[in-house]
């Protein structure tokens, strides 16, 4: 479903991440504006991939560096279809296989026509590395605390991995 806040997004030009919002797992609208001052780890994640452990890092990344670092992830059913449940399964699984307390957005897509405008933009950032669309789940994009985008990690990249930890 495509809400005005979407279209203006699509529309607008986009100086940051703070020009976007999203709605959470439990419903409640989120502005990432609300986070500056702090770095943002965004992940596309999945609940029957063979990457989804790594719920158990990002809720260890969220507890040890949570002052400075806002951890967000966005289900996404757009690869293979890891991603099948409702809300409010992918809300139960988090928190019964992985104790996640880290802020859960409602299922978007990452990819594709339907593309989430925040991931829209995210994708089309320069990167080091890499740029365009994502890959598979678990890909992460860290954001610094002006809302600009230092570096994409593919989803081999695990949570806890120096190249994460060291830019926190």
């Amino acid at each position: 479903m495509i809400t005005l806040l979407m279209i203006l997004n699509m529309i607008l030009p986009t100086s940051s991440v703070y020009d976007f919002s999203f709605k959470s797992i439990d419903g409640e609208q989120v502005k990432l504006s609300k986070f500056k001052g702090k770095k943002i780890l965004l992940v596309n994640t999945a609940s029957k991939c063979g990457f989804t452990t790594q719920y158990k890092d990002l809720e260890q990344l969220h507890k040890q560096y949570g002052k400075n670092l806002v951890v967000i992830g966005f289900p996404a059913n757009n690869f293979g279809n890891q991603e099948p449940g409702s809300n409010e399964d992918i809300a139960e699984f988090c928190e019964k296989n992985y104790g996640v307390t880290f802020l859960i957005a409602e299922k978007v897509d990452v990819k594709g026509d339907n593309i989430h405008p925040l991931f829209k933009y995210l994708t089309s950032q320069p990167n080091p590395d890499f740029s365009g669309d994502i890959n598979w789940n678990f890909e992460k994009f860290l954001i610094d605390e002006n809302g600009k985008l230092i570096h994409r990690y593919r989803s081999k990249i695990k949570p806890l991995d120096p190249l994460i930890v060291n830019q926190l």
